[in-house]
């Protein structure tokens, strides 16, 4: 290999044309076996390595990032989430930390949509039965009933890029837009979609029949969704959340599902730390939950543009450009703001 090229570790398997891309570019060790490394694995893997190339599933916490090989000057995040990095740490670190935005937005909105529609009118529900009983008793006036969109008003928490997007999509199933965000979006944003800002999430959550949750997880958004706050919303609304499931209080969730004091809740993400809850398992399969396993984001697309972008951050970094992705820590974000 030549040894001027970048030395890179992937620490999950990638799109073959990415693959194929970064062998082109990079001197590149990827992890085969596509299974989630463990600390000990990761600095092993580093050794000699520019940039590490991770993603959500790699814990690269304040002890990992004061244990890497000098050589390491580079955290190319695939994937827009980084809650899994130690960004104060890696600053600290003299580290520079990128991610892959925007380019999740349509799909993650597409996903959250879907769920808002499974979750009233059972689809899920719907297919297992045909599955499971291998026939079909006929039409009935009364048969798999659910509720319509049309109508009811959809609470967006966290009204970026991907909570803006899934509000056009509902805004076309005729339902009534809602949302609570740090900032009010201008009226350039919120006047097509008919939009009310509030606020004061309590005061929102109390009024909406659907609660999308779309914000980014940080130590003010964790359990944004606590058991106080779902003991607000109708006991005909639901959940969705294709974000983080750290953004709600899911014992809580579990115990109103349970009680008949939410109507349900579709979840792309969940809890897996010890495997899922059976609780969870259980209320899918009466009908009250809808799982699916982080999907929001698994287009082809997304995933080929999501490399694209790992490989622009590298090239220009390893170039000695800003990377266009570059994170900065919330501290630093903070004080530049009020530059």
């Amino acid at each position: 290999m030549n040894s001027d090229k970048p030395k890179i570790l992937v620490t999950r398997r990638l799109p073959a044309s990415i693959e194929s891309r970064m062998a082109t570019l990079f001197d590149c060790k990827i992890n085969e076996a596509d299974k989630a490394l463990t600390g000990a694995d990761i600095l092993a893997g580093l050794d000699g390595r520019d940039v590490l190339v991770s993603t959500i599933t790699d814990r690269i916490d304040a002890e990992l990032i004061g244990k890497l090989p000098d050589s390491v000057r580079l955290i190319a995040q695939f994937g827009n989430g980084v809650d899994n990095i130690d960004l104060e740490a890696a600053w600290a670190a003299g580290l520079t930390v990128t991610n892959t935005p925007s380019v999740l937005t349509e799909d993650t909105a597409d996903m959250a949509t879907a769920l808002m529609l499974a979750l009233p009118r059972r689809l899920v529900e719907g297919t297992q039965i045909l599955l499971r009983d291998r026939t079909w008793a006929g039409w009935s006036p009364t048969s798999m009933l659910g509720h319509r969109l049309r109508g009811k008003a959809l609470g967006v928490v966290g009204m970026g890029r991907i909570g803006t997007a899934v509000a056009h999509r509902a805004r076309a199933f005729g339902l009534s837009i809602h949302y609570y965000s740090r900032q009010q979006r201008p009226l350039a944003v919120e006047t097509p979609l008919g939009a009310r800002y509030w606020d004061n999430l309590d005061a929102m959550l109390e009024e909406v029949d659907i609660v999308s949750l779309h914000t980014p997880l940080t130590r003010d958004t964790h359990h944004i969704l606590s058991a106080e706050r779902m003991a607000l919303m109708k006991p005909g609304a639901y959940v969705v959340n294709v974000s983080r499931p750290e953004l709600l209080d899911e014992a809580a969730l579990i115990e109103r599902l349970e009680a008949d004091l939410l109507a349900g809740a579709a979840l792309d993400v969940f809890d897996n730390s010890n495997g899922i809850n059976p609780r969870l398992l259980a209320l899918a399969e009466k009908g009250s939950v809808v799982l699916t396993g982080h999907m929001a984001s698994a287009t082809l697309e997304a995933r080929i543009e999501m490399g694209e972008a790992v490989i622009v951050n590298i090239r220009a970094f390893m170039d000695g450009h800003q990377p266009p992705h570059r994170l900065l820590p919330d501290k630093l974000l903070a004080r530049a703001a009020r530059a």
